[in-house]
């Protein structure tokens, strides 16, 4: 009788600990993306935290997401979260770098951290913490949510041979990239990417940047500019985020709040996995279609990073949170340097 008692206790203890799907908040929220869900490893991240999220609740943790433009503008997220217009969006953090400068080091930093380097510095060297001070005073809770290879540097109506040849081009990026290009003289402008096309087909841009190699031949640009351009330095990874809205956030119970953020995290590694798996093909095909791949020059790469070194500089001075985070982004950077560089093969080994 007493080892039946002693069972039973523990079976009950078990049965009360356990979590169960009542345990997770009843929510249905609309999340409105700045990019389509038709975009390989851009777009289809947040379509997969949303049905994740579904099928680990049994349907109580319900987002759903919205095409670019059918909610609210592609790049109003940030915006429309904040004001508490919708709970959540999804898109590339950047967007808002007007209203919140240092937002674009998250998004992606020229000559900065790679995919897999930025989120051990967002998960062990502080980045995390940073980035929910910085919006906590605009009322947006975000989440890393999904992260993917470093872009193409862009796509050009002419070959690029010296930083002359960009003096006056009329290009489309974002963030601070952008305007590191018009410290060199570029008439850089952003538009969304289903506007680019087009842009391109009639001149109103001589180039654009958008994303990686599989998202870029989904838009078509191949068909219009024949000149792809790479490294991407000035987004070494490109990095998306769950914008949530900081009282709906605070309004959820802890259970539900940490199945958002490690279905994010697995989000991380669905997105980064997939990006990788796929651009090589696409290179390949490019060329079959009569594009010409380059790499940057040595001088084009140097002119760049001149610049950078220049921008960043004025930002830092003239914004304390964006000096103090990209100070923290390149000592990690330069600590982690000696691992980067005898760590791994490199690059071409063996692929001559």
């Amino acid at each position: 009788m007493k080892k039946t008692l002693i069972a039973l206790s523990c079976a009950s203890a078990l049965t009360l600990s356990a979590p169960t799907y009542a345990d997770f908040d009843k929510i249905r929220w609309q999340v409105p993306m700045s990019f389509s869900s038709t975009l390989t490893a851009l777009g289809d991240t947040m379509p997969e935290v949303s049905k994740m999220l579904s099928d680990a609740s049994d349907g109580r943790v319900k987002l759903q997401v919205f095409e670019p433009n059918t909610v609210i503008p592609a790049l109003g997220v940030f915006e429309n979260v904040s004001s508490g217009t919708i709970d959540a969006g999804y898109s590339w953090m950047g967007y808002e770098w007007g209203q919140v400068p240092a937002s674009a080091l998250f998004g992606a930093t020229p000559f900065g951290l790679e995919s897999s380097e930025f989120t051990a510095w967002m998960y062990f060297h502080g980045g995390n913490e940073m980035l929910k001070d910085l919006f906590k005073p605009h009322n947006v809770y975000p989440i890393l949510c999904g992260t993917i290879s470093p872009e193409a540097a862009g796509w050009y109506r002419n070959e690029i041979n010296t930083p002359d040849d960009m003096k006056g081009l009329k290009f489309r990026a974002a963030g601070v990239g952008g305007e590191i290009m018009s410290e060199l003289g570029m008439s850089v402008t952003v538009l969304p990417g289903g506007e680019l096309y087009q842009a391109l087909e009639t001149g109103v841009l001589d180039g654009t940047e958008f994303s990686i190699p599989t998202v870029d031949q989904q838009l078509g640009f191949y068909q219009v500019a024949k000149h792809y351009y790479l490294p991407g330095w000035h987004q070494p990874s490109t990095n998306q985020f769950l914008y949530i809205n900081l009282d709906s956030w605070n309004g959820l119970n802890k259970q539900t709040q940490s199945l958002i953020e490690n279905t994010c995290m697995a989000a991380n590694t669905l997105s980064i996995a997939k990006a990788e798996a796929m651009q090589g093909a696409v290179l390949s095909d490019f060329e079959k279609k009569g594009v010409q791949l380059h790499q940057y020059s040595p001088e084009i790469l140097m002119a760049f990073e001149e610049a950078t070194q220049k921008v960043m500089a004025r930002r830092s001075a003239s914004d304390k949170a964006f000096g103090d985070i990209y100070a923290s982004m390149k000592a990690f950077q330069k600590e982690h340097s000696s691992w980067k560089k005898f760590g791994y093969l490199p690059r071409d080994w063996g692929n001559n």
